[in-house]
């Protein structure tokens, strides 16, 4: 028999959790092998089932690429029955994960202390919108409120002119982002439970989540504030900067010069675009230059050297752009990808459409059955050499709630009952 390589194989997971955050967590803890039951409110389930949905009888897409090879449990955990089977699942239980609005779990009588006498073993890990302890640690937090406080929208976007304002990432720093650091925290403590014999508590903020992918913007402010300017911004030099961190546009974000440039289809294709970074090294500025034809420049004091091209930086762009209007972002790509940083900017579609994804696997297609058929979904983003995870589809609401119950031993009787009274099941509206 082939060995069992899944590495949280042997592992039960609670998934109180619902949106993005917390199932883009608990969708990792299944692909890792874990056992993730999904709790879902009886009747309804996850607000994403009939969230952005394609078809008005179908889940939609978004509910199935976060819940891939999870089970489906229908429980009502405010009723006493349903109190007493949660408490029983959460006794045999490894991980317990939430993402309820702040409190809500204490009200339910499942707080981290409460939780931790009834499983001593469990990691009960919260995803929350602020840290504990912040101003802002009771507010109703979204993908965008989290960006916005943790200062990914304040330096996000175009430096001048009409949109000039704050502006949204369109990955999901608040969202998914949380879930991966979530993530690491779990599997942390799942080392450090082999360690010490007992659970803890692993809180991971979205705000956090945000402010650890803006560390180098951290950075940016510590030399504003020694020295009142950055010298790889656009901004730098003839622009001013008024004490805070600005918005960026494209720079790359290091000491190289980084930009997006226009390629002759722009005007009719929204992503024909290019990005190239020049290199601060006095090497690869002469190769860039060969590459390029830009041989002038290695002896024109203007930009031969790294402080010259930084002062001296739109000049750099407006001639780079000049060289890139006549050809594809495909082009010119080809053309420097052996000597040079460069990308095309490419569209979710052509994505979608890159043969080579699938390959590797950085994208999926799950077979979901029914109606719905396959999908296409963002794969495990690590690899193993020994492991690949099942892609199994998203369980229908309830689909395995008889399942857990039989598990913990409810008779079929008790089943019947906690249907009736509303724990298991919805009980519909008089008329």
């Amino acid at each position: 028999m082939a060995q069992n390589t899944a590495p949280l194989q042997g592992l039960k997971v609670i998934d109180f959790t619902s949106v993005q955050s917390g199932p883009s967590c608990t969708q990792m803890l299944a692909w890792f092998g874990a056992e993730v039951i999904k709790i879902e409110r009886p009747g309804v389930g996850d607000a994403t089932r009939t969230e952005l949905q394609f078809d008005p009888t179908l889940p939609s897409y978004y509910y199935l690429q976060l819940n891939s090879d999870k089970k489906s449990f229908e429980l009502d955990a405010a009723t006493p029955d349903g109190k007493a089977i949660l408490t029983k699942m959460l006794e045999g239980a490894d991980i317990f994960v939430e993402n309820l609005h702040p409190g809500a779990m204490d009200k339910l009588g499942f707080s981290w202390e409460e939780v931790h006498k009834i499983n001593p073993r469990i990691i009960y890990a919260t995803i929350k919108g602020f840290p504990e302890g912040s101003p802002y640690a009771n507010n109703k937090a979204y993908e965008p409120v989290a960006q916005s406080a943790a200062g990914a929208a304040a330096t996000t976007g175009w430096y001048e002119g009409e949109y000039n304002i704050p502006t949204q990432s369109g990955a999901a720093l608040g969202d998914s982002n949380t879930g991966m650091h979530m993530l690491i925290g779990i599997l942390a403590a799942v080392i450090q439970r082999e360690k010490t014999g007992e659970g803890c508590y692993v809180y991971q903020s979205m705000y956090n989540a945000c402010l650890n992918l803006c560390r180098i913007k951290t950075r940016d402010q510590l030399t504003l504030d020694k020295i009142g300017y950055l010298t790889q911004y656009p901004q730098y030099p003839d622009g001013k900067f008024n004490g805070e961190v600005p918005r960026s546009g494209n720079i790359e974000g290091g000491g190289v010069l980084g930009w997006c440039y226009r390629c002759k289809n722009y005007q009719t294709d929204n992503n024909d675009y290019v990005y190239i970074v020049v290199e601060r090294t006095a090497s690869a500025f002469k190769t860039f230059c060969e590459v390029m034809g830009f041989e002038d420049w290695l002896t024109n004091p203007d930009f031969s050297t790294p402080d010259a091209r930084d002062k001296n930086k739109q000049k750099v762009i407006e001639r780079i752009q000049a060289w890139c209007i006549d050809k594809s972002k495909y082009e010119v790509n080809d053309l420097l990808k052996a000597h040079i940083p460069v990308a095309p900017v490419l569209s979710i579609k052509e994505i979608m459409n890159m043969p080579s994804n699938y390959e590797n696997q950085s994208l999926v297609k799950i077979n979901q059955g029914g109606k719905v058929g396959e999908f296409v979904t963002v794969g495990c983003p690590c690899t193993f050499s020994n492991y690949k995870p099942n892609y199994g589809p998203a369980p229908e609401l309830g689909a395995n709630t008889a399942e857990v119950l039989t598990a913990l031993g409810y008779t079929a009787e008790q089943q019947a009952a906690f249907k009736a009274n509303g724990t298991t099941a919805r009980i519909p509206k008089a008329k």
